[in-house]
């Protein structure tokens, strides 16, 4: 699983940074971000996440229940950009601890604070200040309690070691330059016995490097994306066991959003 050098991280962050810095502000300004009563369109694809394209099926809030949109501040909904509902699939319970990476204007926090209930806490973990600003905002118009939004890197998250229960992320792991330092704080944060439920793009396996960046941005979700068996030994090298990458849809030629499941065990053996 390659990383970028030092220097091309620390552009590709930037880069990360600046564009859902800028999708913060759209939504902050009513922008075009998400469908909003009845209107069509979006804010990821092709043109990149958080770029405004036409009914994109493949990205942003179409991708959840609109029984369970409504629920939330429709400002969360038009800030989502995922590719999926990660909250759908990690099959979280009343009393969990969970961590959203990557959790932008806070759909998916929110989301995850109804289901563990008042017992049950959710955080969420963004580099950009705009998107933690917009995400506190929707958790005081939904009247979230049990969420905190906290500001630091998917690569070295501000928790303890085993602090939650489940970690969840939409279409975030795709975006960072050193995936293996990801991957270990998934594992990090965890206690024994916690899983991933997380969305992401993810590459068919014949794909390179050079032939995914052929499809899209790194932005925009796609010319970093890990192949199936990249990402599936990216996490049992981590630690993990009863790792899972499951296509769901096609987002770009060759490139599907996917389902991405694991376990941190029980019982760590020592070596």
């Amino acid at each position: 699983m390659e990383q970028q050098g030092t220097t091309g991280a620390e552009e590709l962050r930037e880069q990360v940074r600046a564009h859902y810095a800028a999708a913060a502000v759209s939504v902050g300004r009513a922008g075009c971000c998400g469908p909003q009563d009845g209107a069509e369109g979006g804010c990821c694809g092709s043109g990149g996440c958080g770029a405004p394209v036409e009914d994109d099926p493949a990205f942003g809030a179409v991708l959840y229940p609109r029984a369970e949109l409504e629920l939330l501040p429709v400002e969360a909904s038009l800030a989502s950009l995922g590719c999926g509902n990660p909250v759908a699939v990690a099959d979280l319970h009343p009393g969990e601890r969970v961590l959203d990476l990557g959790s932008g204007g806070g759909i998916d926090v929110l989301l995850s604070a109804r289901r563990v209930g008042p017992t049950g806490f959710a955080y969420g973990v963004d580099m950009t200040e705009e998107m933690l600003d917009l995400a506190r905002a929707n958790a005081a118009r939904a009247g979230a309690a049990n969420v905190e939004f906290l500001r630091g890197t998917i690569e070295q998250v501000p928790l303890p070691d085993g602090a939650v229960d489940v970690v969840v992320s939409n279409c975030v792991v795709n975006l960072s330059a050193d995936k293996p330092a990801v991957l270990a704080e998934m594992f990090r944060v965890l206690a024994a016995g916690g899983r991933v439920g997380i969305s992401d793009v993810v590459a068919e396996d014949h794909l390179t490097p050079t032939q995914r960046a052929e499809r899209g941005s790194h932005v925009g979700c796609i010319a970093g994306a890990l192949s199936r068996t990249e990402y599936a030994e990216g996490l049992a090298a981590a630690g993990f066991t009863d790792v899972a990458v499951t296509f769901t849809h096609e987002a770009a030629p060759g490139m599907h959003a996917a389902i991405v499941r694991a376990r941190k065990p029980r019982r760590i053996e020592e070596d």
